[in-house]
């Protein structure tokens, strides 16, 4: 490891190590700080739709995913209470033509590290970030086995999640919490393994999400709203976490024989995020620069955009920090409009009471009739049509709404 590169990037999982490997395919010095030798599974999401499929085939990762550790889903179920909204082939309804994506967390990020390594960049596991410090030089004081090192790059691009420390150098703003939201991996479960599946109980303000791996192996997750008052930790709640999905209106039947495969964790569901996610030299992707609702499943989509946004800024022009600026203007343009999308869904899908009721008693109908009302976004990304007359439609406050 030497002290000086074009590239430091911290943090070496899906944001960090695809842009690593993309960048050093291309001629750039890169070096990758990584916390861990050892990637170990923890609650996080594991699926993309159509449009983050998209985004890792734009970066050339998605070809080594899918041969490695990757699941495509092609179909998605979406059930509200005891009514099917959706079954629908994404392949052929979407404008990326393309499947879903998921893959086991650990699996992928040994993965990709690994190609970023073969592609030229250096990579250096179990370096702790004591700090970041901005400048027209940005340096990073990194510390090891071998004791404490300052590492010096053109930019220092933070993909180390939503607890990255170089966050306090920027305002973070976050949404009123509403849901919390816990996941597990769990193993013999049987459900077809080529569709994702969404069920939501609005009265209750619950869901239950099921994303397959294959073999029986399915990451599940559940939401429940955070006025309830309580938490799901550990095995001891694995219980509890069916029931929470079984209320969400989850058929009981999948969850016989499930055991657990892996930890159980829950968190706040809150959007938090900064604007402009660059600084003197200091830019940040992911979950470091927008942490999303992950009831939505946004937030790996957002990441491979932001690296692919970022990698071609960077090798479109020598101003390096002209491009970071692109870079966060365009950051919070599609985070933005992806954010503007899954506040409005979950009003509509996700918010009990008699305000709540009644937009669903006018809207759903209209929406039965065409479904189309409903904002695409989550599928098919934040390049489509959005602003006050989309919303009005999904609302059914538009005019051909009234006349209806």
């Amino acid at each position: 490891m030497t002290n000086t590169y074009d590239v430091v990037t911290v943090g070496g999982g899906l944001g960090g190590a695809a842009l690593a490997k993309s960048l050093a395919e291309r001629g750039v010095h890169v070096l990758v700080l990584e916390q861990v030798r050892e990637f170990k599974d923890r609650v996080r999401g594991e699926t993309m739709p159509p449009w983050g499929t998209a985004e890792a085939r734009a970066l050339g990762v998605y070809e080594l995913l899918s041969q490695t550790c990757g699941h495509e889903h092609p179909w998605f179920d979406i059930f509200l209470g005891p009514t099917q909204l959706m079954h629908r082939d994404l392949t052929i309804t979407t404008p990326q033509g393309a499947p879903g994506f998921n893959f086991y967390h650990p699996s992928m990020q040994e993965t990709l590290l690994g190609a970023a390594a073969r592609a030229g960049a250096e990579v250096h596991r179990g370096a702790t970030v004591r700090d970041i410090r901005q400048g027209a030089i940005p340096r990073v004081l990194v510390e090891d086995a071998d004791g404490v090192h300052e590492i010096s790059g053109r930019i220092v691009v933070c993909a180390d999640g939503r607890s990255s420390q170089a966050r306090r150098l920027f305002q973070v703003k976050k949404d009123a919490p509403f849901l919390m939201i816990a996941g597990v991996l769990v193993e013999n479960m049987e459900v077809p393994e080529d569709g994702g599946f969404i069920y939501m109980n609005p009265t209750l303000s619950q869901a239950a999400y099921l994303f397959p791996q294959g073999g029986g192996r399915v990451r599940a997750y559940c939401a429940w709203p955070v006025t309830a008052g309580f938490s799901l930790q550990g095995e001891k709640d694995f219980q509890r976490f069916v029931e929470v999905s079984i209320n969400a209106a989850a058929p009981e039947s999948v969850f016989d024989g499930v055991r657990p495969a892996g930890p159980l964790a829950c968190f706040d569901a809150a959007d938090t995020w900064v604007e402009h996610p660059y600084a003197s030299g200091v830019v940040l992707v992911g979950d470091a620069a927008a942490s999303t609702d992950p009831s939505w499943g946004q937030g790996m989509s957002i990441t491979l955009r932001d690296a692919r946004v970022l990698r071609d800024y960077l090798l479109g022009t020598d101003d390096w920090d002209a491009a970071c600026h692109a870079y966060a203007r365009e950051h919070d343009r599609y985070y933005g409009v992806i954010h503007e999308v899954t506040l409005a869904l979950k009003e509509m899908f996700m918010r009990a009471g008699p305000v709540a009721d009644a937009r669903r008693a006018r809207a759903l109908p209209l929406i039965a009739q065409n479904p189309m009302r409903v904002p695409d976004h989550v599928f098919s990304g934040p390049d489509l049509p959005w602003g006050e007359d989309v919303l009005r439609t999904f609302f059914a406050e538009d005019a051909a709404s009234q006349s209806a």
